[in-house]
């Protein structure tokens, strides 16, 4: 990344008065101080009083209350139930302290609203009734009519309401991951379908990338006009791709979804899995905050982005579960090398996972908190 670049990146205002204007007079970045929340703050490089935490999929089968709000509900309807996705996504704030709830929802929801067969299937994940692999099956797809996310709207006014002060971040796929699963029509351990497609009909990947650049810009802006004060795009399949792959086929949808909501001045996160190579290309993509997998030191992703960019990141997941003084000496680490970022939320490395003892959960929050708590 060019060095003019960079500094334009670092540089770009946050939360102006000319772009809160384009949120809602009852937006709660407005109304309940979100702004001044140490996550808000965190995420547009302001200093807070301890380092915000939360957790990708805190809002999941690691909590008790969870398994049994959900018991014989299937997972889209869960989404889609406005009272049961609030309650949900709150569960972990209340339970953890966490500093944000992260809007309890599925990447394949826009795909669903917009008219798509799919469902997610327990132990495998989405699959669709076809895949979309011609042409001709681009061209026939629906498009997300903006009353179909009407629950959405629903569901996050109900959840901002609950958090007051607590911001909520909102989220979407990354065009690429959605794409991959259309392509896959379901989940795949190499994705070599959509790579394939990209080289081998590009005019067909661009169709189907724009689709999904569309409706997951679709998804993002109703859930900020519906009170998110952040949000996160992810890119759980990205890691698969090179990065002259990811620049040429994918980053041109990614920074459509993200231009597409900056206008409202939130700060747009930007997190993939395996992606150590294509963080440069990421942030270039239009984010404000770089999230970093387990696999890279936050230092290092500090070096290669060419330093003053926020990060998220970035606890192993696997430490929650090898006890207390290992967890707590890895945290330690990450945090200092958080230290090098001129901001820094804590984050894992990737989402919690369903075996992990929500108390060891509840005392990571604490523990960060009391060791970077100012004054």
């Amino acid at each position: 990344m060019s060095q003019t670049v960079s500094s334009a990146l670092r540089q770009r205002p946050l939360l102006t008065d000319e772009q809160l204007a384009h949120l809602p007079a009852t937006h709660p970045l407005k109304t309940a101080g979100t702004g001044e929340s140490p996550m808000i703050r965190t995420l547009t490089g302001r200093e807070a009083e301890h380092a915000p935490v939360w957790f990708m999929r805190q809002a999941g089968r690691s909590l008790p209350e969870y398994r049994e709000i959900r018991e014989g509900i299937p997972m889209l309807d869960s989404c889609l139930n406005p009272e049961l996705a609030a309650e949900i996504t709150v569960q972990p704030v209340r339970r953890h302290k966490v500093d944000a709830g992260i809007f309890f929802s599925d990447i394949v929801i826009p795909m669903k609203l917009a008219g798509v067969g799919v469902d997610i299937v327990p132990g495998r994940g989405p699959v669709l009734d076809a895949p979309v692999r011609t042409l001709e099956d681009i061209k026939n797809l629906p498009e997300l009519e903006d009353s179909a996310l009407d629950p959405i709207r629903e569901a996050v006014a109900l959840t901002v309401e609950k958090l007051g002060s607590t911001p909520l971040i909102g989220f979407a796929g990354a065009p690429f991951t959605v794409a991959a699963y259309m392509v896959e029509g379901g989940p795949s351990r190499d994705h070599l379908r959509p790579r394939t497609m990209m080289h081998a009909d590009p005019e067909a990947w661009a169709a189907l990338g724009a689709w999904a650049a569309r409706t997951s810009a679709q998804f993002l802006a109703a859930q900020i006009e519906a009170g998110a004060s952040a949000v996160q795009l992810f890119d759980s399949w990205a890691g698969s791709l090179g990065e002259a792959d990811y620049r040429r086929f994918v980053m041109p949808h990614s920074a459509a979804t993200l231009a597409a909501v900056e206008h409202y001045g939130v700060p747009r996160i930007h997190f993939g899995t395996g992606t150590a190579e294509l963080l440069p290309a990421m942030l270039e993509a239009g984010a404000d905050v770089i999230g970093v997998d387990y696999r890279l030191p936050l230092s290092e992703a500090q070096r290669r982005l060419g330093g003053g960019i926020v990060l998220q990141g970035n606890i192993d997941p696997a430490l929650l579960a090898s006890g207390w003084e290992a967890l707590a000496a890895h945290t330690d680490a990450v945090l200092e090398e958080g230290r090098t970022a001129p901001a820094h939320v804590v984050n894992l490395g990737h989402g919690v996972p369903p075996t992990t003892d929500p108390t060891v959960l509840t005392r990571l929050v604490d523990y960060i908190h009391t060791s970077t708590r100012k004054g």
